[in-house]
């Protein structure tokens, strides 16, 4: 009763932006679980590192085969209903993992393909959201609060799911993390509107300013995909999004493995020191994104706030992968891991607000454009990391690999990014949209 009064008194916009954000703690609590869970699995069926690594990387072969055309039908259906039907299927799939994995590594990879089509439509269907509930100089936080569910799941994932397997089972985190996701449905479906204009709760003030801020209608329809997203700007927006996940999706899958088998820590403690980082994402994630909305209001053009936050966060992020090579405590390697994570979330601040600044009512449709290449890291990135360890006996030459992406994602992000919406390219940009 209390939560509910506390809702009803808050703008409608931000609560939209809560459950986004709760909605993204759920989905990586659900995906991480198994780079924990997996220790036991390798052990309890016998894993190769390379079957490991396979088992982990079939999330993102669904993630990516279906991003696009969740982005298409985010847009077309409306983000409310996409978004609530992912969680729907993304936790069904997570509570069918125990028995597919018992029955065989095939049914295993293929409930993992399955997940990850499900969570699939969780990004693309926020956007299209924001892109109506959030005015301009609020998306840079309205973005930055709701990827920083990413690292808090992750740090929900990985300690409980250590907890619970450590005194319960591998098959337990995957029976309590999706029923999560069921409870949540609840609440998403009662208080979210996909359109603020259908929102009977909305107040005047708030209706003003959020039809304020809504393009203009000959700018919202009928923009042709090729004009769309075979841009220069949006080219350097998946790639500075491409080193990212290769970045997270590597440290996600592997961190665990990497404390238990580089520093000997228990599974618990494993599942403890992994998510650490994620604690640090979480926490420059908000600071970037106040950061960032500071920078434009203060006058500084978009692209050039946008590039001086992807550089920096991939370049340094790379230095602190590069810097791990030479420590041998678990301390000084989470230290390390604590800087690449944090720089990473500052590049987010960077280049998450751009798919919406280059296309605000598409955002959708671009977001799962690039977010489809962006998911190559993670069947690649973490397949080819297993098979590195496998091959040479350590993870340095995955972290030397990763590292070498983060820098050339930023260089190229630097060189091809322009801020200035596509749909109205032909028209004069505004000041704050140059660099």
């Amino acid at each position: 009763m209390r939560v509910t009064s506390v809702i009803t008194h808050w703008p409608r916009r931000y609560i939209v932006v809560a459950l986004t954000f709760v909605g993204s703690i759920i989905a990586y609590t659900d995906r991480v679980n198994i780079s924990v869970a997996a220790i036991a699995m390798k052990d309890h069926f016998g894993w190769s590192q390379t079957q490991k690594g396979l088992v982990l990387a079939a999330f993102f072969v669904g993630y990516l085969l279906f991003m696009f055309v969740a982005g298409l039908l985010a847009n077309r259906l409306g983000g409310k209903r996409v978004l609530g039907y992912s969680v729907l299927a993304w936790s069904i799939f997570t509570l069918l993992t125990p028995p597919a994995a018992t029955l065989s590594i095939a049914a295993l990879v293929a409930g993992r393909i399955g997940m990850g089509v499900g969570e699939a439509g969780m990004f693309p269907a926020t956007y299209e959201l924001f892109g109506r509930w959030v005015p301009p100089t609020e998306r840079a936080r309205a973005v930055a609060f709701m990827t920083s569910g990413v690292p808090v799941g992750t740090l929900i994932g990985l300690t409980g799911s250590g907890w619970l397997v450590q005194r319960y089972g591998w098959d337990i985190p995957f029976y309590v993390f999706g029923s999560v996701g069921l409870l949540w449905l609840i609440l998403w479906f009662r208080q979210v509107e996909n359109d603020p204009a259908a929102d009977p709760r909305l107040g005047a003030e708030e209706r003003e300013l959020l039809q304020a801020a809504r393009p203009a209608t000959h700018l919202v329809e009928r923009v042709p995909l090729r004009r769309l997203l075979l841009r220069a700007s949006v080219a350097g927006i998946v790639a500075g999004h491409v080193a990212f996940n290769w970045s997270q999706y590597v440290l996600l899958s592997w961190l665990p493995s990497y404390f238990r088998e580089v520093h000997g820590l228990s599974i618990a403690h494993s599942g403890l020191f992994s998510a650490a980082p994620w604690l640090s994402m979480f926490a420059v994630y908000n600071l970037a994104g106040l950061v960032a909305d500071r920078m434009t209001q203060r006058g500084i053009g978009l692209t050039t706030t946008r590039k001086r936050m992807v550089c920096a966060g991939l370049i340094v992020s790379a230095g602190f992968l590069l810097a791990l090579q030479q420590v041998h405590s678990p301390a000084a390697a989470l230290m390390l891991l604590c800087g690449s994570t944090g720089a990473l979330a500052w590049a987010a601040a960077g280049y998450m607000p751009s798919y919406l600044d280059v296309a605000p009512r598409h955002g959708a449709v671009v977001f799962g454009f690039g977010n489809t290449f962006a998911q190559i890291p993670g069947i690649v990135g973490v397949a080819v990391t297993g098979w590195l360890v496998d091959v040479t006996g350590t993870y340095s030459a995955a972290f030397v690999l990763t590292a070498i992406v983060s820098t050339a994602g930023a260089l190229m992000f630097g060189f091809l990014f322009d801020a200035r919406p596509i749909a109205t390219d032909r028209l004069a940009a505004p000041a704050s949209l140059r660099g």
